[in-house]
Order: C-alpha cells, then sequence, then structure tokens
C-alpha cells in the first residue's frame, strides 16, 4: 500500500513538472520583453527624439474622447516640436481661417526630459505664430504615456497614449 502511494505521488509530480517548467517560461519571455521596453524608451530618451500618439482625449470639463479613428501625434526632438493634435474643448481666440486641432510646429524654447521614479517627465515649450504651448510629457518604462497641452487661446487638455521611434511613424526618411 505505501509502495502504491509513493508511485501514485511521484506520478503526480512528474505529471505537473511540465507545467511549472512553462510557467516559468512563460515568466522569462515576458521578463525579457519587459527589459526589451525598458531599452527601447531608454533609446528614446538618450537620442531625445521620439513621437507621442494619443489613443484618449480628455478636455476640460468634457467627456473623454476615443481617438482610434483619429490620426494624431506630437514628435519630439530638441530642434523642432511639430504637433498633430485633436482638440475638444474651450477656444478663447482662434485665428480666422485656422485649423481645428492643437496644430503647430516650432522650435522648443524650452525641452528637458528627467527621471522621476520610474516615469520619465518632458517639458516643452513652443511659440507658433499664433499662439504659445506648454507641453508635460509623462511616461513610464513600459512606453505608456500621458500628455498635457496648455496653450494661451484654449483651455487645458490632456492625452493618454504611448510614446513611439520616430522610424515606427514614417517620420524619419
Amino acid at each position: 500500500m505505501k509502495r502504491k502511494t509513493v508511485s501514485i505521488v511521484l506520478l503526480l509530480m512528474l505529471a505537473a513538472l511540465p507545467g511549472v517548467t512553462q510557467k516559468s517560461v512563460r515568466q522569462a519571455i515576458r521578463e525579457q520583453k519587459r527589459v526589451e521596453r525598458e531599452q527601447a524608451v531608454n533609446s528614446l530618451v538618450v537620442g531625445k527624439t521620439f513621437e507621442f500618439r494619443g489613443t484618449r482625449a480628455i478636455p476640460t470639463g468634457y467627456k473623454s474622447v476615443d481617438l482610434a479613428t483619429n490620426p494624431n501625434f506630437i514628435r519630439f526632438s530638441p530642434d523642432l516640436i511639430v504637433s498633430e493634435m485633436p482638440y475638444f474643448g474651450t477656444a478663447y481666440s482662434v485665428p480666422f481661417g485656422g485649423e481645428g486641432g492643437m496644430k503647430f510646429e516650432g522650435k522648443p524654447e524650452i525641452f528637458t526630459i528627467e527621471k522621476r521614479r520610474n516615469n520619465f517627465y518632458v517639458e516643452a515649450k513652443v511659440k507658433s505664430n499664433e499662439d504659445y504651448f506648454v507641453i508635460s510629457l509623462t511616461f513610464s518604462l513600459e512606453g505608456n504615456s500621458s500628455l498635457s497641452l496648455i496653450s494661451n487661446n484654449r483651455a487645458p487638455i490632456s492625452y493618454n497614449g504611448a510614446i513611439f521611434p520616430l522610424a515606427d511613424s514614417g517620420a524619419a526618411k
């Protein structure tokens, strides 16, 4: 009887072994992908050139808006910031015949990137022909991001999204 119990226990342990090894292999793969994402984000920070793409707009005083069907981006570099973000909210003053959205480009007066705990914080200030923009971007090592745009002529707006290398966007041609 004792022999039968020992053999059943051994058989159960052998049956469970593939599941344990599969789980550890999956964890190792997940960890490797996380490390690769962190290295990619660190390389973007070092290069100071990347693109933010929004998935959700959060206007001040209004409901959030899904941006899945709305192509948008802000391209960051120390020499030029280009924005093609949609805008939802209150506009105090918009130039006659002006385009909708937060569309501008210009050389940033201020462009800083600093590390805060597990996140990076980017601050940029850009003056266009019609407006002055303060851009605050926070992103994690995984690439998840939160962007805030403050304008002189419009109510502030925030966006959730992710950052990408410029090569992924087709911008670095």
